[in-house]
């Protein structure tokens, strides 16, 4: 089990479950992977404004670590890496579709909807 070692002991489940969502770009780089497949780390860095370059290799590597990411490294010039969602990044990916819902809500409720910039 990756990253067992590193954390714990927990809880509950919804502690052993925030413990490898944590932080703002974990569940946002979940969601960019489901809904736009394998990514290289310049689209994920384009994707996610605002994410630093530091905190991104930090969360894939945690990710990575945690079994929720699988990154691919093809052997050619230039080099290329990307970065895809294991089953079990998937199954976590879906648990959070319920809590990304009632988001949905809360933002029209507060009047706080983002508008794309595209």
């Amino acid at each position: 089990m990756a990253g067992s070692a590193r954390r714990g002991p927990y809880f509950c489940g919804i502690d052993a479950a925030m413990d490898v969502v944590t932080g703002k770009w974990k569940s946002l780089i979940l969601w960019e992977l489901r809904q736009h497949g394998p990514r290289r780390f310049a689209e994920l860095r384009r994707a996610l404004p605002g994410v630093s370059e530091k905190m991104l290799v930090q969360h894939l590597r945690e990710m990575e670590e945690d079994e929720l990411v699988h990154r691919e490294v093809y052997r050619q010039v230039p080099p290329k890496v990307e970065y895809s969602l294991t089953e079990h990044g998937v199954s976590l990916d879906k648990a959070l579709e319920a809590l990304g819902e009632w988001g949905v809500a809360r933002m029209r409720r507060i009047g706080a909807e983002r508008v794309p910039t595209d």
